[in-house]
């Protein structure tokens, strides 16, 4: 099986699975506990924020230890939001591409009596700075802008709306999930004052991400209980899946250079090869795009059997984001950037990592041509588009 769904997943690379089994033999005592076995598990864990800190030139103190991306999105905006609401702001600026755990995290705070602004996106899948700074008001409590898109690898001009909001004096989100360990991120030089990271999208465990929050950004506490995460996250932490995925990300960030290049070469066979594919066409960003995202649209044909038949043939992917999967609503993303709805429903994502090989690539070609040539020949709506009852929507 070829594995192209790399921005649903990673496998967990051997390095990360040796450190998750190492942890438990050698650090299983509390990190709250007093005696010696805890404090090791301490050290062990101050380390880890040490390592994940550094890959996206953090402060360790800076670092909160979470349950992955969602909870990481879901603490920082609700928490810019509350606090943004005692100094009387009350509007929200995101964009309609965010993932779901932004979106539905924003819906429920304009529940709330939040005014929410969503930025206008064109087809290439980027926001514009002068958007950003049209709407920005004095009640502006938050902008959350995720760094690159998870379906169509738009990625997003993070510094410029980042300095746009310390001018402003607004705290400025982005949800980097798709981002961190895939190309440089500096949270410095970004002006970013909270970012949402998960461990899974760069090889190491489920189930466990981070937040970084600038140091002066105040951050309300999501989970009560215990003291954990400096009284930020309650929960004794998961220190197996805490390591590994400091372990996986400070690997990945020493060999980023390398992995960046190398992916980009297949992402662009990939692109070359899929564009020769009549009516078919590119989804967001030929160049300013992760470098290992391809989304592509095939008009005449349905999405889900694409990928069904994909599968038999031994090639893994998806049609968007890989919690939306069960939906038969065309995905989001692709309907802001203009796709109609009979278009953005025969969407297909390729993943890649450097795992990945030229001969991956050319098999994907291989299949995919082969399959839309199938499903567009028992497609009715196919039939019609050649005989001109259609016009065509992808020239």
């Amino acid at each position: 099986m070829i594995y192209a769904d790399n921005a649903a997943t990673t496998k967990a690379s051997p390095l990360v699975k040796q450190v998750v089994l190492d942890t438990m033999d050698q650090f299983w005592g509390n990190p709250s506990s007093l005696h010696s076995s805890g404090q090791a598990a301490a050290e062990a864990l101050y380390q880890a924020r040490v390592d994940v800190a550094a890959c996206i030139h953090a402060k360790p103190e800076e670092i909160y230890f979470t349950s992955g991306g969602s909870e990481s999105d879901n603490q920082a905006i609700t928490s810019a939001a509350y606090v943004g609401k005692l100094r009387g702001k009350h509007h929200i600026i995101t964009t309609p591409i965010e993932h779901h755990a932004v979106l539905h995290t924003v819906e429920k705070l304009a529940k709330e009596g939040f005014e929410v602004t969503y930025l206008p996106i064109d087809a290439s899948g980027i926001v514009k700075v002068e958007d950003v700074a049209a709407a920005i008001r004095p009640e502006t409590a938050l902008v959350t802008v995720m760094y690159a898109n998870n379906e169509i690898g738009a990625i997003q001009p993070i510094a410029e709306i980042g300095a746009l909001c310390r001018e402003n004096k607004v705290t400025f989100h982005t949800d980097a999930v798709q981002a961190v360990g895939h190309i440089p991120v500096n949270v410095d030089a970004d002006h970013i004052d909270m970012l949402s990271l998960s461990g899974h999208k760069f090889h190491g465990p489920k189930g466990v991400g981070a937040l970084y929050v600038r140091k002066g950004i105040p951050l309300l506490s999501f989970i009560e209980g215990g003291a954990q995460e400096r009284g930020r996250r309650a929960g004794t932490e998961n220190l197996p899946a805490i390591l590994g995925m400091a372990a996986g990300l400070k690997d990945t960030c020493q060999h980023m250079t390398d992995h960046m290049a190398y992916v980009s070469s297949l992402r662009d066979a990939l692109i070359e090869g899929l564009s020769a594919i009549p009516h078919a066409a590119l989804n967001g960003d030929r160049s300013r795009r992760l470098p290992g995202n391809v989304n592509f649209c095939f008009e005449g044909i349905e999405g889900e059997s694409l990928l069904l038949l994909l599968d038999d043939k031994g090639v893994a992917a998806s049609s968007g984001s890989a919690c939306t999967s069960g939906s038969l609503d065309p995905s989001h993303v692709l309907l802001a950037i203009g796709r109609p709805h009979e278009v953005a429903h025969g969407s297909l994502r390729l993943t890649l990592d450097h795992e990945n090989t030229m001969d991956d690539v050319n098999h994907i070609l291989a299949s995919v041509r082969e399959v839309v040539d199938y499903l567009r020949e028992i497609s009715p709506v196919w039939r019609e588009l050649q005989k001109g009852e259609r016009n065509y929507v992808i020239h």
